[in-house]
């Protein structure tokens, strides 16, 4: 269908398949959280730790409302996915014009609503009075640049619905390294603070966004031959709001979760905000992979369900369990051995307690990582498949283990609560998709064979 760098997901070996289609997104997602690691860096040594928990307080509201964003247009990807595998152009046309519209009601409304409500936001989360000003200019910022984050998601998330991983990562390396000359420009050379932090990273997506789409207009035939297929439809937006905006409400209410369990990290004070935030932008480079994997799981389910081939669904299943199943181990023996070094490199020698509290929090979470590799092959074949709805069921689970965590971190555990709270989160949302990927894979396959 496309001219260039598309892949047919319903033919070769599931897991050859599934990881040439991934790594291009791996890679793109390392380098996206190399510069996140580098900006993090910048904000701890050249603003200072209180400007590092600053940002790092905002994580959770991110989590919440740009998650929102980034759900619904992975939402949009899969049923753009299943008209591929189904080879239907005209389809995937009309529901990539049905998204567009979409995407710039809800650029619209988000931008607006979030940046009102920041400051009432960072108060319910018990941002520390001394950190709050900060904090505030920081999301601010990110907010007021939601239509580059829409755009660029709903752009690159086309691409890879028609098989292309590399351009989108291609777009990404080279943002991403526009962020990190940003970064110093506007934090180093021009002294705006946390605001040329967040400004980096919202010219940033901006250019990618752009990027994406000047190549599916340019260098694809995606979008060719549109005429009749642009307007409105409202069978098709009904079905892009079924599967698009449940996605993005479980990535929201899983963040509720992340909000309850940062209220108790703020409880916790400056020095434990820091800890944890340096904790968790490393860990994230690590699970960003298995999310990555999780994203190429979502296209080639989606694929192969388009085309009927739930066979392939189920090799599908296993190939990236083991694909996750070999990295794992092999992220746990490297934090092992770098955690205090990683943690040296974002907060500086003599940072005391929020290092000590860093490496604490990396030496729990890593041990548990598959359970984070789990959820995103269940989660995704679940949206893969069209059951989106579950998929928000899954982030309630999410929610409660966060929200536990946070409990037992003011109640009982103070700190190692939260290094718990994301492993309980994982473990809850697994059980629940693993229960219902075999229920509905099993369904298909027996209606296949009955037909």
């Amino acid at each position: 269908m496309a001219k260039q760098g598309t892949m047919d997901l319903t033919q070769g070996k599931p897991i050859k398949q599934i990881l040439l289609f991934s790594l291009p997104l791996v890679v793109g997602t390392l380098f996206q959280q190399l510069y996140s690691f580098v900006d993090t860096v910048m904000v701890g040594r050249l603003i200072g730790e209180a400007a590092l928990a600053a940002v790092g307080t905002t994580y959770s509201l991110d989590f919440l409302t740009l998650g929102f964003v980034q759900g619904t247009c992975a939402g949009f990807g899969i049923l753009l996915a299943q008209s591929i595998g189904a080879k239907d152009p005209a389809e995937f046309k009309r529901y990539f014009w049905n998204g567009t519209w979409l995407c710039i009601i809800l650029a619209v409304v988000m931008t607006v609503a979030t940046f009102l409500l920041a400051e009432p936001m960072l108060r319910m989360i018990n941002t520390p009075e001394d950190i709050l000003p900060d904090a505030k200019r920081y999301i601010q910022v990110i907010y007021l640049g939601i239509p580059a984050t829409v755009l660029y998601n709903f752009c690159a998330g086309a691409l890879r619905a028609a098989g292309d991983s590399q351009r989108p990562t291609y777009f990404l390396l080279a943002t991403s390294c526009l962020n990190i000359v940003l970064d110093y420009v506007l934090i180093a050379i021009i002294p705006m603070g946390v605001t040329g932090a967040a400004l980096a990273t919202v010219l940033s997506a901006l250019v990618s966004g752009l990027l994406n789409l000047g190549w599916i207009l340019r260098k694809t035939d995606l979008l060719d031959d549109c005429d009749g297929l642009r307007g409105f439809s409202k069978a098709h937006a009904a079905k892009l709001y079924k599967v698009g905006f449940p996605m993005g409400f479980e990535f929201s209410v899983s963040a509720i979760g992340a909000v309850i369990m940062q209220g108790a990290i703020n409880s916790l004070g400056t020095a434990a905000i820091a800890g944890q935030t340096t904790g968790e932008k490393i860990r994230r480079m690590f699970t960003l992979v298995m999310e990555s994997i999780g994203v190429g799981m979502a296209t080639y389910v989606g694929q192969n369900d388009g085309a009927g081939r739930y066979d392939r669904i189920k090799e599908g299943i296993f190939a990236g369990m083991t694909i996750h199943a070999v990295y794992c181990a092999f992220a746990w023996l490297v934090i092992f051995f770098g955690k205090g070094w990683f943690t040296e490199i974002v907060l500086g020698a003599d940072a005391g307690e929020a290092a000590a509290l860093s490496v604490q929090y990396l030496s729990i979470i890593s041990c548990l990582f598959f359970l984070h590799g789990s959820v995103m092959i269940m989660r995704n074949t679940l949206q893969g498949m069209g059951y989106s709805l579950h998929a928000v069921l899954s982030g309630v689970g999410e929610l409660l283990g966060r929200a536990f965590g946070g409990w037992l971190a003011v109640k009982h555990f103070g700190f190692v609560g939260i290094c718990f709270a994301n492993p309980l989160a994982w473990g809850f949302a697994t059980l629940y998709c693993t229960v219902l990927v075999t229920h509905y894979l099993r369904k298909r396959m027996n209606n296949a064979q009955s037909e």
